[in-house]
């Protein structure tokens, strides 16, 4: 693309943009404002509008591009925030061990003190050796057990000792990689909410220097675009002979998605005030008394792949090459989804987006 080439002030926005989210700055420089060419200023009463259609198609490419590069990046924010709970809960549990080991070691010390404190009280001879000095056959004979179980009981000792220091060592050295592996995730999230950021905020921009019929058309686009994509869908016959009914998980889920509509999609959120994409499927399956993985991409990666024609509502449905979103099956060609920032959980055309596969939680 070529901004030289652009006719209008709306072309070389999206140009612009484009390559500023290419090159992956998009919080380091501005998104320009439009040029002050006769067809990007503001029209009087009657006059032709500022943006033809065509122009405005493209608009909303890229900011739907924007969005769905939001969309991966809320999924390696949420997937390091797991793993920075789990990494965290790690260290607490290993933190308890090393304390409880140390304890254990000093009770183990302090027994082995006292057998030296005993032993130094008989006059400093082993217990073998007072036995042989002994002249009373009886005592003889009662003193073996006596002394195989001391033997016995410090080798014991020892052994407990030594176990309990390597098992303290292990614990420590757990501890310090889960420590690294903590700061690793936190460096993760940062790096991903500032991208999320990023893209937000240039789609929002971009869209904000429309005016209100403009971002009114633009809305239809959206509309018209995904309409189209979900009957080109249906028309292929993908889900003809589509007719499972859910499982009683499947409709618990269902039940908990359908009752969020109207939430506003708010990235990295689990509800119950509003939610992210896979932040609403985890949940509602959460409801269902059924964990599964907190991410899309998780979810595509970790649960079972089932065809098109045999899924039935609460079936979990995987969007774009990436897997950047997902959507809940229920039932009649729809989903129910949290579709993006500044729109609410809402239904929608089950073929209305790329479709790159669909997974079931309780197969």
């Amino acid at each position: 693309m070529n901004r030289r080439h652009c006719a209008t002030a709306a072309i070389t926005l999206v140009c612009a943009l484009a390559l500023l989210t290419s090159t992956g700055q998009a919080m380091a420089a501005p998104v320009p404002e439009p040029s002050p060419t006769p067809s990007a200023s503001s029209s009087p009463a009657g006059s032709p509008p500022r943006y033809s259609n065509a122009d405005l198609e493209k608009v909303r490419e890229q900011i739907e591009t924007l969005y769905r590069k939001a969309g991966a990046a809320t999924d390696a924010y949420n997937l390091a925030e797991e793993q920075t709970k789990k990494q965290s809960g790690e260290i607490v549990k290993l933190a308890k061990a090393i304390v409880d080991g140390q304890a254990r070691i000093a009770a183990l010390k302090e027994r082995a003190g006292a057998q030296a404190r005993e032993q130094y009280r008989n006059g400093g001879l082993p217990p073998g050796a007072q036995l042989a000095l002994s002249n009373d056959p009886k005592l003889f004979l009662d003193g073996i057990n006596k002394v195989r179980q001391s033997q016995q009981a410090s080798k014991s000792l020892l052994t407990d000792l030594k176990q309990t220091q390597e098992d303290l060592e292990t614990y420590t050295q757990d501890a310090s990689a889960n420590w690294e592996k903590l700061e690793t995730n936190r460096v993760k999230q940062a790096k991903a909410k500032k991208k999320i950021n990023a893209q937000i905020k240039a789609a929002e921009k971009l869209e904000s220097q429309l005016e209100k019929k403009e971002r009114d058309r633009l809305r239809q686009l959206e509309r018209d675009a995904a309409a189209k994509a979900q009957t080109d869908w249906l028309s292929s016959g993908a889900v003809k002979d589509v007719s499972g009914e859910a499982s009683a998980g499947g409709a618990a889920a269902v039940a908990f998605a359908t009752a969020q509509i109207g939430k506003p999609y708010v990235w990295g959120a689990e509800g119950p005030g509003s939610y992210d994409c896979s932040g609403l499927t985890s949940q509602a399956w959460l409801a269902a008394k059924r964990p599964i993985p907190r991410t899309s991409q998780e979810q595509w990666r970790l649960l079972p792949r089932i065809d098109i024609q045999d899924m039935r509502p609460g079936d979990l449905i995987i969007y774009h090459a990436d897997a950047s979103h997902v959507g809940m099956y229920v039932g009649d060609g729809a989903i129910v989804h949290a579709p993006r920032p500044g729109r609410n959980v809402t239904l929608a055309g089950a073929g209305s987006m790329k479709i790159l596969g669909v997974v079931r939680p309780d197969k």
